[in-house]
């Protein structure tokens, strides 16, 4: 099950289109680009929302805004076209290329290529591990973590389960992604205490494969059938996940429980209002891309990059720029209507209208 959204998938679709389309680049027409600067290389358009409605468009004006020629690609969930839009951006000019790799594997071969051509790349929002990227630009993701796990523990108190020793289950990111490792090293950092304490018993836990929502909805169906139903909270690592809970809790006919997750998308802030979920992850995006943008003007234009910390990637310490996450919920839903981060038209609508009273 995908996020919710007014339109449906042929807005989803939609999007996705314009927002291709409007990534070709200062130069004109994709077919007549020869000669670029710099590249971003985006996953795909399912996973998360975010890749259409932010990353795509904010990265696009910041070049434009600074006069480069650029390309912004999307890999649609396809390794070997992410690597293939790589060596057509080295092709074409580029003289640094951000990297949002679908998986460490596929970063590392394209910044391998990159750099046997004389290309600088940046991670961009995932690490690459072993990867030869000059720079990383992403949130905390490890406190990305811990505010799920300190989210589903206040949830798991507000109802009145967190004295009655809950089952928690854990349907995790995909394994290949090290995004999702370093989230789940911040939330078990809050709930391994309370399953070694017995506060909590641990439950399943499944890492959930390429970031799938319908493998995650099989997942956790399988995941009820095991226990019985007997699962009193999710840590579900992103709102897509959580969406599967949903579709499962809903389908078998199960009350609500803590679900958490991450993106602050439109569905997910629908759920959180509806009370089917406890919480989201809110990562600026603008913030993120105009950070890694900016990274990229000055490493283009020969300026010195500002950096706020380093990430080991597993072979050496990479220079980073690391951005703050919130933690959204009933009470501070209204944040993303007011950075301009969702539209309230997104979300109150149809059968959510009546959650957004007095907003």
């Amino acid at each position: 099950m995908k996020p919710s959204f007014p339109s449906g998938g042929i807005w989803v679709l939609a999007l996705a289109a314009i927002g291709l389309v409007a990534a070709v680049g200062a130069s004109g027409a994709a077919a007549s680009t020869k000669k670029i600067q710099v590249c971003a290389l985006l996953p795909d358009t399912t996973t998360s929302v975010r890749y259409v409605l932010f990353d795509a468009p904010d990265l696009s004006k910041a070049f434009k805004a600074a006069g480069l020629k650029y390309r912004v690609l999307n890999a649609q969930g396809s390794t070997s076209t992410q690597i293939s839009q790589a060596e057509q951006c080295i092709t074409n000019g580029a003289k640094v290329i951000l990297v949002d790799a679908l998986d460490s594997g596929t970063g590392a071969t394209i910044e391998a290529n990159a750099a046997a051509a004389g290309v600088k790349t940046i991670d961009y929002d995932r690490l690459v591990l072993k990867g030869k990227a000059s720079y990383y630009v992403s949130f905390n993701n490890v406190k990305v973590g811990e505010l799920m796990g300190k989210g589903l523990v206040d949830a798991l108190k507000a109802n009145g389960m967190y004295s009655k020793h809950p089952v928690v289950a854990e349907l995790n990111g995909a394994p290949t992604d090290n995004n999702a490792t370093l989230f789940a090293k911040g939330y078990n950092s809050v709930l391994n205490p309370l399953y070694n304490d017995g506060t909590f018993v641990k439950g399943p836990n499944q890492s959930v494969t390429a970031w799938n929502n319908q493998v995650a909805l099989t997942d956790f169906q399988a995941m009820l059938a095991k226990t019985n139903n007997k699962i009193d909270a999710v840590l579900a690592a992103n709102d897509g996940l959580a969406s599967s809970v949903v579709s499962a809790l809903k389908s078998a006919k199960l009350n609500p429980v803590p679900v958490t997750g991450q993106d602050a998308t439109p569905g997910g802030v629908q759920y959180i209002l509806a009370g089917w979920q406890s919480g989201t992850v809110y990562k600026p995006v603008p913030v993120e891309a105009a950070a890694a943008s900016r990274v990229a003007i000055d490493m283009i234009k020969g300026k010195p990059v500002k950096t706020n910390g380093t990430t080991s990637n597993g072979v050496r310490k990479v220079p980073s720029v690391l951005e703050t996450p919130i933690w959204v919920t009933k009470k501070n839903y209204t944040l993303l209507f007011k950075q301009g981060f969702l539209k309230k038209s997104q979300v109150c609508v149809g059968d959510y209208a009546q959650f957004c009273a007095g907003t």
